[in-house]
């Protein structure tokens, strides 16, 4: 049976994916105390990048606002992997999105909003969070997007 927050996902057309094994020598997302740490988390669907490139030159901001909601949707993923429940999230605390960035490029806040939105619409007001959104040369696998995100868990 899913909970709250996956009935709100399901409302929104939108489920839950497997969590992407990482690429290298890291885990998903860990645990410390009341808290859940992520790993950065790409846009991945069913295994693969949807798009590469930069943001700004061979993505377009709307594309990478659009992928970013993906990235949090692997992150919300992620942490269920280990609260076993997204009931648990008392709120979101921190979300920090990366963006590859074209030189001149400059919109990276409207791309993670993709990701703060979607935290929103499915969590309410305990999806509202402190953030930052970084513009970087290159991400892995030559991603548009990359995010990560603390959040905060009710007793088990």
């Amino acid at each position: 049976m899913s909970g709250v927050v996956e009935s709100r996902l399901a409302e929104l057309g939108l489920s839950l994916p497997e969590v992407v094994p990482p690429l290298a020598s890291y885990k998903p997302a860990v645990v410390s105390g009341r808290y859940v740490f992520t790993s950065g988390q790409l846009p991945m669907v069913d295994g693969k990048l949807p798009v590469t490139g930069k943001v700004g030159a061979e993505v377009t901001a709307e594309e990478a606002k659009d992928l970013a909601r993906t990235c949090a949707l692997n992150a919300l993923a992620a942490v269920k992997s280990v609260a076993g429940d997204l009931d648990r999230v008392a709120r979101v605390v921190k979300v920090v999105g990366f963006v590859a960035s074209a030189a001149d490029f400059t919109g990276q806040p409207a791309v993670v909003n993709g990701a703060s939105e979607l935290l929103g619409e499915v969590l309410g007001d305990k999806g509202v969070h402190a953030r930052s959104a970084v513009g970087v040369a290159v991400l892995p696998l030559d991603a548009p997007v990359e995010v990560e995100m603390q959040v905060e868990l009710t007793e088990a």
